[in-house]
């Protein structure tokens, strides 16, 4: 099994969700975060005053699949919130050494 980490723009998250539930991804998990990469930040004016905006809104989507679903997650994340400018995000796959589902005790893949 494996996680899949999405960092990726705000306004793709329903895009994403949305396509990843197609190929029968059944659940994850989304956070609101604040990161910076190549696109580092940028400044901004509010009332006269300027001020360097460092940490830019980001949405980081967690999934854990089995080991030959991963490609396809991958391929659909990328399709569906690249727009090809900087900052669309990254991708991160961790290997996930066991899963276990509180409700029913089940352990791996079946909990998923």
């Amino acid at each position: 099994m494996k996680k899949v980490e999405a960092i990726i723009k705000p306004f793709k998250l329903d895009e994403v969700k949305d396509a990843l539930a197609k190929i029968g991804v059944g659940g994850m998990t989304v956070t609101e975060v604040k990161g910076f990469g190549k696109q580092k930040g940028h400044t901004e004016i509010y009332r006269g005053m300027e001020y360097v905006v460092d940490l830019l809104p980001k949405v980081k989507i967690e999934v854990v699949v089995k080991d030959e679903e991963v490609e396809k997650v991958v391929e659909t994340i990328i399709k569906t919130a690249q727009t090809g400018r900087v900052g669309d995000g990254k991708i991160f796959i961790i290997p996930v050494e066991d899963v276990i589902r509180i409700r029913t005790g089940e352990r791996g893949e079946e909990a998923i």
